[in-house]
C-alpha cells in the first residue's frame, strides 16, 4: 500500500473518514476532530470564477489582520458550491440598492483555526472557533463579508471594522451611526434571504443553512482543484 496516493495524503484520508462515517466523533489532538458521518462529498469552488462583480480582500493573506502576519499563501475564497451559489444570488440582490458583496473569507483550513485558537488571550477566544469542536469555515460553509458602494468601489462604514474582538462587532451592536446600522441590515436581510445566518458575536460572519452536512476539513488551497 506504500505507493498507493491514498497512503501520502492525510487530508485525503480525513476526507474519506468523515464521508463514510466511520464511526463517532472523537477529540483528535493532532488534527481536526474526526466526526460521525455520512457527510456530502465536498465540492469547494472559488469565488472570483462566479461572479465578476464580487470583490475581494483576503486579509489573512497579508500582514492586515489581527494576527499581523500573513497566514493564507494566496488570497483566494473558496466554499462549497451551494453556499457559493447563494453568495452571488446575495449580491445580485443588493444591486437594485447601489451595493456589491466584498469578501474577506471563505472555506478556512483546521490548522488555520487551531493557529487563531493558540494566538489570542482567553478574553478574546469568543470571537474564534474552538479547534476541537472545528468552524463552519473549515466546512466551506461560511463566509465573512461586507458592502461595496458600486459608483464609488469603496468599502462601506459599518459600526465596527472587520475582525474586531469587541461588543461594537455584535450584530445587534446599537450604537455607531444610524447609516452603519442601516448598511449592517441591509446586508443581514439579503444573507438571510439566501439560507445564511449572521454568527452571534460578528455581523460580518454567516453561515450556510446545510453546513452539518459537510465534514470539517484541513486541505491547503493548492489541494483544492477546479
Amino acid at each position: 500500500m506504500s505507493d498507493s496516493p491514498y497512503f501520502f495524503k492525510p487530508w485525503l484520508r480525513l476526507i474519506c473518514a468523515c464521508f463514510l462515517g466511520t464511526g463517532p466523533a472523537t477529540t483528535n489532538t493532532d488534527g481536526p476532530p474526526v466526526e460521525k458521518g455520512p457527510f456530502r462529498a465536498p465540492e469547494l469552488v472559488e469565488l472570483k470564477e462566479l461572479d465578476p462583480g464580487l470583490r475581494f480582500d483576503v486579509r489573512y493573506a497579508t500582514a492586515n489582520n489581527f494576527l499581523g502576519r500573513s497566514v493564507y499563501p494566496q488570497a483566494r475564497v473558496f466554499m462549497q458550491k451551494p453556499a457559493a451559489a447563494a453568495v452571488v444570488r446575495a449580491h445580485a440582490r443588493l444591486k437594485p440598492y447601489g451595493y456589491g458583496l466584498l469578501i474577506f473569507d471563505g472555506y478556512r483550513p483546521w490548522t488555520v483555526t487551531k493557529l487563531f485558537w493558540e494566538s489570542v488571550s482567553k478574553d478574546k477566544r469568543p470571537f474564534l472557533a474552538d479547534p476541537k469542536e472545528g468552524s463552519r469555515h473549515n466546512r466551506g460553509c461560511a463566509v465573512d463579508l461586507s458592502l461595496y458602494d458600486l459608483k464609488t468601489g469603496l468599502e462601506v462604514a459599518m459600526p465596527s471594522q472587520y475582525d474586531e474582538m469587541t461588543e461594537r462587532a455584535y450584530p445587534d451592536y446599537p450604537g455607531g451611526t444610524a447609516e452603519s446600522r442601516r448598511l449592517r441590515g441591509l446586508l443581514r436581510k439579503v444573507m438571510e434571504a439566501e439560507g445564511f445566518s449572521v454568527y452571534k458575536t460578528e455581523w460580518w460572519h454567516f453561515d450556510y443553512k446545510n453546513w452539518r452536512e459537510y465534514a470539517i476539513l484541513d486541505l491547503p488551497f493548492s489541494a483544492i482543484k477546479p
